[in-house]
């Protein structure tokens, strides 16, 4: 089976953290990262574009030492991977500065969609939707409806980069019609709508027709969209330190799960597990 989860990877600068102080993260490579994980068998590619420089070879080697394909990726000739660094304050909250408006990854599907030829499964997000110009966005959603894959989407909305919440809105809308597998985040939902309650959310995604999915509900476990699946007992996580990619990493068990057979309960218990891993360490990617 051929993977292809599109987005931007970015150099990440932690000035607080003891011993490596450069990482390389993004929403989908985080994802990507986990489902090659838990599905050896598959080819997981990332599809961005890189620059020419030094620190993007380094990101690829680091992409494939973690078991996700570089095939898929072109590279800019004069732009060069976004970058942000993360600042934590006396009592741990993280904040992050981002400089990422001209980077590589937002020339992203300029020349056409060639980089998704032959896969089986496109998994991508609102961020991935957003880094892109408007004109391009539209043109993306047009081919994953005629695209024979199966379409994966995390509507991971971070208001700062979309021009207003009316685009996004729009954007997103979008994005959920071509989509086979659904994977929202219930604090992305309710901000863009006018939802107020995780029922609500939920019963909007069923009315639309979603089987296949769950809508992540933070601390409280997933709901799944069929109902036909009663809720699993989510055992809580025994130790937080870090919620980054809790939901990346959640999304990418989940589909190793299901793309491999699994039923949705089994699916959405082992990614309730990987979640807890990750948020019990510091970092969006822990330790096989």
């Amino acid at each position: 089976m051929k993977i292809a989860c599109v987005g931007e990877a970015m150099i990440e600068l932690n000035p607080d953290r003891a011993g490596a102080q450069i990482g390389y993260a993004g929403d989908t490579l985080n994802t990507a990262i986990y489902l090659a994980r838990g599905f050896p068998g598959a080819q997981v590619d990332y599809v961005t574009v890189l620059g020419r420089d030094a620190m993007s070879a380094r990101m690829e080697a680091y992409f494939r030492a973690e078991g996700v394909g570089t095939d898929r990726i072109t590279h800019h000739p004069d732009r060069l991977p976004g970058i942000y660094a993360i600042a934590t304050d006396a009592a741990g909250e993280r904040s992050f500065s981002y400089w990422r408006n001209q980077s590589a990854a937002r020339t992203l599907f300029e020349d056409g969609f060639d980089q998704l030829e032959g896969v089986d499964v496109i998994y991508f997000s609102a961020i991935s939707l957003a880094i892109l110009p408007p004109a391009v966005r539209a043109r993306l959603i047009d081919h994953l409806a005629a695209h024979p894959a199966m379409v994966v989407f995390d509507s991971n909305y971070r208001p700062r980069l979309w021009e207003d919440v009316a685009t996004a809105r729009s954007a997103i809308a979008a994005a959920w019609s071509v989509t086979d597998i659904a994977l929202p985040s219930v604090d992305d939902e309710m901000a863009l709508g006018e939802e107020t309650d995780p029922a609500q959310v939920l019963s909007r995604f069923r009315a639309a027709g979603f089987a296949k999915g769950a809508l992540k509900c933070g601390a409280a476990g997933a709901l799944p969209f069929d109902a036909s699946i009663a809720v699993p007992a989510y055992a809580p996580a025994p130790r937080v330190v870090d919620t980054t990619a809790a939901g990346d990493s959640f999304n990418g068990a989940y589909l190793a799960a299901v793309l491999q057979g699994a039923s949705e309960t089994e699916a959405l218990g082992r990614a309730h597990l990987q979640a807890c891993a990750v948020i019990a360490q510091p970092g969006a990617i822990i330790p096989r």
